[in-house]
């Protein structure tokens, strides 16, 4: 797919995988302060990808894409400003209005998703979502609510996500794997899982990636099928009737 891409979206599509790179090399090494500017930069990297790789009129799915990946880059930067429970809530807020964004992109395609064709695959969902919650309840205190209404939010992008390819709805499972990290880090006091801020970018860069390649896809294939000229209907000549009415 990257070949049919024009230069300034491959452009952009290979510097994001750079800072991704740099990103997880500099938290695997410790290095905070270049990991969070990494940070800072890779959604904005993605997003240029994704808009240069599409054009106008880009439809709902590509727009509130988008807008997702703005919100997530909100999620992403607003946390440096504060502290403690403060920061945290600006990650989720951030993070919420990333996830709606992506529902009402999804939305369009809900009938192709799981919650139709095959209803019984909403159960892992379902069982995630209850875990995640019931696991981090006994310590979240007043965060509680916030925490529960994103993991709905969450889990709902994850299956709407399913309608519009079999890759975005990976992308939907990986992004509930990396927040469903951060969660148990932040409210589980026996969670430890060694590398733990290494695996929630590698999920959550991969998600974000994931699902901008699937939109960028979505997309193409909508305008090749517009492209794709109607068959011409021919009118049965005056002759040709002539004959039938003999025939008949």
């Amino acid at each position: 797919m990257l070949r049919s891409l024009p230069v300034a979206a491959r452009v952009w599509s290979v510097l994001y995988v750079v800072d991704a790179v740099v990103l997880l090399a500099c938290r695997a090494a410790g290095a905070d302060v270049p990991a969070e500017v990494a940070q800072w930069l890779a959604m904005p990297l993605l997003a240029a990808a994704v808009a240069t790789a599409t054009r106008w009129p880009r439809g709902r799915l590509v727009t509130w894409t988008l807008v997702a990946l703005g919100c997530s880059w909100l999620g992403d930067t607003l946390p440096a400003t504060s502290d403690g429970d403060t920061a945290f809530l600006l990650m989720v807020g951030g993070f919420l209005l990333a996830q709606v964004a992506y529902v009402v992109a999804f939305a369009p395609d809900a009938r192709r998703s799981v919650a139709y064709r095959r209803p019984v695959g909403l159960v892992p969902y379902g069982v995630v979502l209850v875990v995640l919650v019931g696991a981090c309840a006994p310590h979240a205190g007043a965060l509680l609510v916030p925490v529960a209404v994103y993991g709905g939010v969450l889990v709902a992008m994850a299956v709407l996500a399913t309608g519009v390819s079999r890759l975005a709805g990976v992308a939907g499972a990986v992004f509930v794997v990396s927040d469903g990290l951060i969660a148990l880090d932040a409210f589980v006091p026996a969670w430890h899982l060694p590398g733990q801020d290494v695996w929630v970018m590698v999920t959550y860069l991969a998600a974000q990636g994931m699902l901008a390649v699937a939109v960028v896809g979505r997309n193409h294939a909508a305008r090749r099928a517009r492209s794709v000229p109607a068959p011409v209907v021919r009118a049965p000549s005056p002759k040709h009737d002539n004959v039938v009415a003999l025939v008949g």
